[in-house]
């Protein structure tokens, strides 16, 4: 099982890792990614942009992200991909190529990316709690896939989520739904922790929620330091798993102690 003592706290959420080290915070900013001693300018270029600085729990926006249409904006992407390849010396008339920059502009806009248009929130549906039901409810093992912000490479993990109704439940695929709703837009796992935790308050119309996250990062494992055991755990706690013993029992559920 894995261990949860020595976490830190970056805006009320607790992080540590699989091997036991603690990221460290400096402020707003920490590096979960890597950290560098060498002098060379792009090494310290890389790891200040792996730097997790967090200056709003909203996506960072523009006010003008939604002025295109998302058949709009996969005719641009899929033009801007195309220079990317050609500049790279790729030969886009081979069969396997020539399809690429429009597979990978859909793929941002429909997919991947689709958590950035509030559109594409899912509605969320609460049921009268009839059966009275006052204990924690626990829905763990989700998995998600999210890219991280800084070198778009994925994030792959699992969410674990709790909540004590009070008055209204919803249903469980809503709360996978939410879940991959803020994952699938460019992410630092922090945010993403927080957003979910956030939504599932106002969804849920309750203050106790509990939201642990787990997850592999490819911008450490395949690129700077390229450890591939390390992993990232974020949660974040409101209402009365802020108390140990309740914080205790959800943890003991998802099997983290």
């Amino acid at each position: 099982m894995k261990n949860l003592n020595g976490t830190h706290s970056l805006n009320g959420v607790q992080e540590t890792s699989r091997n036991g080290h603690v990221h460290e915070h400096n402020g707003k900013s920490h590096s979960c990614c890597e950290h560098h001693n060498g002098s060379d300018s792009d090494e310290l270029h890389d790891e200040m942009g792996d730097q997790h600085i967090l200056t709003s729990l909203n996506t960072p926006l523009r006010e003008d992200a939604f002025k295109l249409t998302d058949a709009e904006k996969i005719t641009k992407i899929e033009g801007h991909f195309r220079q990317i390849m050609e500049v790279l010396g790729l030969d886009l008339t081979d069969d396997s190529l020539k399809g690429t920059p429009r597979r990978v502009a859909k793929m941002y806009v429909k997919e991947i990316f689709s958590g950035l248009n509030p559109a594409n929130k899912p509605a969320v549906t609460l049921f009268e709690n009839k059966y009275q039901y006052d204990g924690m409810l626990v829905e763990r093992d989700i998995t998600f896939h999210s890219n991280c912000e800084h070198h778009f490479v994925p994030i792959t993990g699992m969410a674990h989520v709790a909540y004590i109704p009070q008055g209204r439940v919803i249903g469980l695929s809503k709360i996978n739904r939410l879940v991959q709703y803020y994952a699938k837009r460019p992410q630092v796992q922090e945010r993403l922790t927080m957003q979910i935790a956030n939504a599932l308050k106002e969804s849920l119309q309750t203050e106790h929620v509990a939201v642990l996250l787990e997850a592999d990062h490819a911008c450490v494992a395949t690129r700077g330091i390229k450890d591939v055991t390390s992993s990232t755990v974020t949660s974040k706690y409101y209402g009365i798993f802020e108390d140990d013993a309740y914080r205790a029992e959800f943890l003991k559920m998802i099997r983290l102690a």
